[in-house]
């Protein structure tokens, strides 16, 4: 069985991470670590866990785990691995963004490789510290990973994403309290999102060459979690020939669905799955894409990178049935 630590218990994606470390076949939670809440049962900050274990939040830490999840603020991984010390065979996977551009993925010796399996699986397989990537970046790169393989975004590539309440994080701010978010829709940082560094240099690894302009309005929903995203840009083939490439691109991807319907979120919700469609309108290519922001777009998606990294089926553990209707 494979030992596993958190680092910063209290939140939604470390919520996740627990249950899905719970009932993975391979592990074992050795310890979940939060200051604010040491000593107290894991079920009385994350209720869903009720009935599944007795085990407590702890502010001490077991240096020898296996692999450890930080599930920390952005910004404060990099102070926490300055301050503490793992053994040199615990392979560490970081769910904020201090390590997933480029510039950023040496870390006091520790080479962070940038933990998207669609894009980099056998770099993961080796890895020893995974940057896991952002849930915006994750919904909105799939929709585009295969024109850039393929070198066709040369063009202006316009993205319109929602998210849910979630994706702000469990610390209340003035716009994720439920009286301003309920009945409500608003953009946030457009053009300017902190994901689109990422995005970008995927993109341009896999084309070779810089892509077009990432135009990016992101916005906050009234639902609680998931990311649906519509992306378009010009595409000089055709629709069949849009739905080959990303059909080849994706068929090793277990996780990822090209769909002739319309997607919708409650498709991917509570899953590990991305849904995507496509259509053509005159010269534009229209791709939605669809993920659980905190599954395949934070916690399932570092559960995936860890399978790989120990050499197990990428699947396991993450077979997650979603809420349907």
């Amino acid at each position: 069985m494979i030992k596993a630590g958190i680092i910063g218990g209290a939140g939604y994606t470390a919520g996740e991470l627990i249950r899905l470390i719970t009932n993975h076949p391979n592990m074992e939670l050795d310890f979940v670590y939060s200051t604010s809440n040491a000593g107290n049962k894991l079920y009385k900050v994350h209720a869903d866990l009720l009935g599944d274990t007795e085990q407590r939040f702890t502010d001490t830490i077991n240096k020898d785990v296996e692999v450890l999840f930080l599930c920390l603020g952005h910004g404060n991984s990099t102070s926490f691995l300055q301050n503490n010390t793992f053994s040199d065979t615990t392979k560490i996977i970081d769910l904020s963004n201090d390590f997933r551009l480029n510039a950023d993925m040496v870390f006091e010796g520790k080479e962070f490789v940038y933990g998207m399996p669609e894009v980099r699986r056998e770099e993961i397989k080796k890895a020893n510290y995974i940057a896991n990537p952002g849930c915006f970046a994750t919904c909105i790169q799939f929709a585009l990973l295969p024109l850039a393989k393929a070198k066709k975004l040369g063009n202006t590539i316009h993205i319109n994403a929602t998210t849910g309440a979630t994706g702000a994080g469990v610390s209340p701010s003035a716009t994720s309290h439920f009286p301003w978010r309920d009945n409500n829709f608003s953009v946030y940082k457009p053009f300017t999102h902190q994901h689109l560094g990422e995005i970008g240099e995927t993109l341009e690894g896999l084309q070779g060459a810089k892509a077009g302009e990432l135009l990016f309005i992101p916005n906050r929903g009234n639902f609680s979690r998931g990311i649906f995203a519509s992306i378009y840009t010009k595409f000089d083939g055709t629709l069949e020939e849009a739905k080959e490439l990303f059909t080849n691109y994706y068929a090793d991807a277990p996780f990822v669905h090209i769909t002739d319907a319309p997607v919708h979120m409650k498709q991917v919700v509570n899953t590990n799955k991305c849904a995507i469609s496509i259509i053509k309108h005159g010269d534009n290519l229209l791709i939605y894409s669809a993920i659980d922001n905190l599954l395949k777009g934070a916690s399932g998606q570092a559960i995936q990178n860890m399978n790989l990294m120990f050499g197990f089926e990428e699947t396991l553990g993450l077979n997650l049935k979603g809420s349907g209707f």
